[in-house]
Parts: structure tokens; C-alpha cells; sequence
């Protein structure tokens, strides 16, 4: 009789959670009619807090794009690189945008939607020094100085690799005036920020855009588990590709290499 009624609890137990399926960061968006967005704001030309408040760039457009699929508004996260992962696991956003590099240690702790491409790492540095800096050998030398935002993959990359030479570390948005200035001589960062640079800021110069000195994706940032929510945003992804919308947004902004 006791194996015969654990035998029940089991089953109802199971049928319970099979009726009641953990809920979706889909269905929680569709029913409060918000996206809530984290972006740091400081990462051209994918992201960019402007000085009247206004985000804008690659990745926001495409953020714009997938609310209004949803026929819903956005609200944006402001974060850092230092504190995306932190409050993505808070659950403070639906989903992390913004020139995000998939890498594994993100992975262990969140989903990935389908990649946007290859973007991988490459020297940023200014046009008279590009023939000092085609290597990893030239650039890892003590008498260089490497400069990099605090907590992402250039700074991650930089310690890997560079570890001979002067690392120092500086805000993402006044960074490219300080190589301007000679006050550093090279910052690794991903060929497509590289490219954007060189086109905004006459001087500097991306070295070897097509040959990456690591691979490197950028992908948007989902809460890890939820197959519903990543199986939306890859189709929304999926079908902005193959229509153009995606290309439209990135020609607006990228150089072409």
C-alpha cells in the first residue's frame, strides 16, 4: 500500500509540473508590455549613451528592433563591464546588448543568442606606428604602453598575452583621445570597434582588420535555461539577417574594412 501511494504522489507530482511550466521571460515580456535592456553605453558603434541621455548604435537599434516585435517599450539597464554579468544574474535585465564577446566564462553563467560574426581582436593604434605593431611579439615589449577598458575581453586579452608590456586601464570613451595624444601606443580591441574608430577619429588606424589576432562572436546576452525566450530572439535574430534589417543598421555605422 506505501509503494502504491508513493507510486501516486510521484505521478501527481509529475503531472503538476508538466500542467505548470516554469514561465518564460517571453511570456513575462508579452505581459508587462517592457523589455528591460542592459547596455553599458560605451562601446561604439555598437553602444552609446549620448549627452542628451539617448542610447544609440548597432546593438540598440537592434533592441529597438526586437520590442517592437514584441509590441513592447524598452527600458534601458545601464551597466559596466565590471558589473554586467552580476546584474544580469540579479535578473535586473531581460537580456544584455552591446558588442557583447561570447566567451566561456560568460556561457557557464548565461545563454547566448545565435551569433552576429566573427569579431575578433586586432590593434588599434595611430597610422605612423602601424608597421611597429603587427604582432603580438612587436606589441608585448616592456617599453610599450597598452591601454584598456576595466573588466571586458580587451582587458582579459591584454593580461593573456601582453604580459611584458605596460598595461594601463581607462574609461572606453576617452580612450582613443589618449593614443591620439601619444599617451599610449596601442589598445587591443575588436576589429569592428577598431574600424569605427579609424573612420570617427582621423590618426588612428586599425592594424590587420581581416586577420584577428583571437576569434572572437558577438552574440546578445540571455538568462541562461530559458529555451522559449533564446528560441524567440534567435528567430527575431534569424529573420532580421535575411531580410537586410541587420545590414541596414550595421552600414550605418561600420566602415568597411
Amino acid at each position: 500500500m506505501k509503494a502504491a501511494f508513493a507510486l501516486c504522489v510521484l505521478a501527481s507530482l509529475a503531472t503538476t509540473a508538466l500542467a505548470d511550466p516554469a514561465p518564460s521571460r517571453l511570456d513575462e515580456v508579452l505581459q508587462r508590455g517592457t523589455l528591460t535592456v542592459c547596455t553599458t553605453g560605451d562601446y561604439k558603434p555598437y553602444t552609446s549613451l549620448r549627452a542628451d541621455g539617448r542610447y544609440e548604435g548597432i546593438d540598440i537599434a537592434m533592441a529597438e528592433s526586437l520590442a517592437k516585435s514584441l509590441n513592447a517599450k524598452i527600458q534601458w539597464v545601464p551597466t559596466t563591464w565590471k558589473t554586467l554579468m552580476p546584474d544580469f544574474l540579479a535578473q535586473r535585465c531581460d537580456i544584455g546588448v552591446g558588442g557583447i564577446s561570447v566567451s566561456l566564462e560568460r556561457q557557464k553563467k548565461a545563454f547566448f543568442s545565435q551569433s552576429l560574426g566573427v569579431d575578433g581582436k586586432i590593434p588599434l593604434v595611430r597610422c605612423t606606428d602601424v608597421q611597429r605593431y603587427q604582432t603580438v611579439e612587436q606589441i608585448n615589449q616592456p617599453q610599450v604602453r597598452v591601454i584598456e577598458p576595466a573588466g571586458g575581453t580587451n582587458e582579459v586579452f591584454a593580461r593573456a598575452h601582453l604580459g611584458q608590456a605596460q598595461i594601463r586601464l581607462h574609461d572606453n570613451v576617452t580612450i582613443f583621445d589618449e593614443l591620439l595624444a601619444g599617451k599610449a601606443d596601442v589598445m587591443i580591441t575588436d576589429a569592428s570597434e577598431a574600424r569605427y574608430q579609424q573612420k570617427q577619429k582621423p590618426g588612428l588606424c586599425a592594424v590587420n582588420p581581416e586577420r584577428h589576432m583571437q576569434y572572437s562572436q558577438k552574440a546578445f546576452l540571455l538568462p541562461r535555461d530559458d529555451v522559449a525566450w533564446k528560441s524567440y530572439v534567435d528567430q527575431w535574430l534569424h529573420l532580421s539577417v535575411a531580410t537586410g534589417v541587420y545590414d541596414g543598421i550595421v552600414n550605418q555605422w561600420l566602415a568597411a574594412p
